[in-house]
């Protein structure tokens, strides 16, 4: 995430409570792009520093857990940025110039000034931060596929260029014939299939394949699965999108909830705040008195009374709308319940980390630490493969 703002509902539904289930499905890495922010956010660095932290409490109040998941922030593992150097040497500016949120942000960036080179290579950052951990899912929406895909590209081109080291074909070959005679003829079946049609469960079931020898070493299973799409080795895997479900929280004025809407609930909203700003929702124009029957179609608290009120709930509402039977403040009062019940728990978890800075340092600390060990393996190989790991 950006750290650009405070988070608030939209963030939590979107995105945080996604991230609390993968977290104990997958070792997840969750990072502050602050050099993202800086892509868009470049004139105002003094918001940057206290949102990164803002940020990083609203994380762990929502149930993000230090334990299951490391977290850092992107500026300070400085691999990203030698990476994303590097990557920027052999990527097409067709490639960036191309990707559709580059285009629409400019467009409609009436306040910014985005024509600058670092908006421009955000996406060769972008694929730089997924592909210096190696990472196999990135959890992502369908708007966001393009950048994943593009970060695909990236990988193979990057290992078309230096995956093939001197014999590498030959070398391929004798692999191929310790997988034994049945493996070894639908290793062959099976990588003709998916370089002539691509077929991708050709592939992947090549990769079985090669992933169930159990004689293989690791240098031959890296030649084997580079050999698969016709490169060389795989130095930089090609990461897949692991599509999430997209959850639109809306807004106070049933638009999408957003910051720039300035229609939003923070995750550490006031009690106060929170009734104050639902209760004094517009709702159906059309009900100027309170015995004017209203359409909950078209009522922003009725797009809130669908994200927490259960099915008899919205039925009361629906009935009592359209019959004038129940009022607005009425219809409203279930939504500030549940609105505060949600986000107590949050405030409450959240203060332990507002009084005690350091351990939100500490835990960053020891995230950074972790991911840099990471980079730090993945840039010696990738500057090896480029020449450049001189003794």
């Amino acid at each position: 995430m950006r750290p650009t703002g405070r988070l608030h509902l939209g963030h939590y539904h979107g995105v945080l409570k996604n991230w609390i289930r993968l977290q104990h499905e997958y070792d997840c890495m969750f990072f502050v792009a602050d050099w993202h922010a800086l892509t868009t956010h470049y004139e105002e660095p003094q918001i940057i520093e206290e949102n990164v932290w803002e940020m990083v409490i609203d994380w762990l109040a929502a149930g993000i857990n230090p334990g299951s998941a490391t977290l850092f922030i992107q500026s300070r593992v400085p691999e990203h940025a030698e990476l994303h150097l590097l990557l920027s040497m052999i990527t097409p500016l067709s490639w960036v110039e191309r990707v559709p949120s580059y285009k629409d942000l400019v467009a409609n960036s009436n306040e910014r000034d985005l024509a600058t080179y670092g908006f421009l290579g955000y996406p060769v950052l972008q694929s730089a931060d997924i592909l210096i951990y190696q990472a196999g899912n990135v959890p992502v929406g369908a708007d966001q596929v393009p950048h994943v895909e593009m970060t695909r590209e990236i990988a193979r081109r990057f290992n078309h260029f230096y995956g093939k080291t001197p014999g590498f074909k030959e070398l391929a070959e004798e692999a191929i014939k310790k997988l034994g005679r049945k493996n070894a003829k639908m290793y062959r079946e099976l990588r003709r299939e998916y370089l002539q049609q691509g077929s991708k469960n050709a592939l992947e079931e090549a990769r079985a394949i090669v992933s169930g020898q159990q004689n293989v070493s690791l240098g031959d299973r890296d030649r084997l699965f580079g050999y698969l799409e016709g490169g060389g080795k795989v130095i930089l895997p090609a990461p897949e999108s692991l599509l999430t479900e997209l959850s639109v929280m809306p807004g106070l004025d049933g638009r999408k909830m957003s910051k720039s809407y300035n229609n939003t609930i923070a995750l550490r909203e006031e009690p106060d705040s929170i009734e104050k700003k639902i209760r004094t929702m517009t709702t159906d124009p059309a009900r100027v008195k309170r015995d004017d029957p209203g359409d909950p179609t078209i009522c922003p608290v009725f797009a809130l009374h669908k994200i927490y009120s259960d099915e008899k709930t919205r039925d009361w509402v629906r009935e009592g709308c359209t019959t004038a039977g129940i009022g607005c403040v009425d219809c409203k009062k279930p939504v500030v319940e549940k609105v505060m019940e949600e986000l107590q728990p949050i405030r409450e978890r959240a203060r332990q980390y507002e009084e005690n800075p350091d351990l939100v340092k500490s835990i960053v600390a020891e995230g950074c630490e972790r991911a840099r060990n990471i980079a730090r393996s993945t840039l010696e190989e990738v500057r090896s493969a480029m020449g450049l790991d001189y003794r």
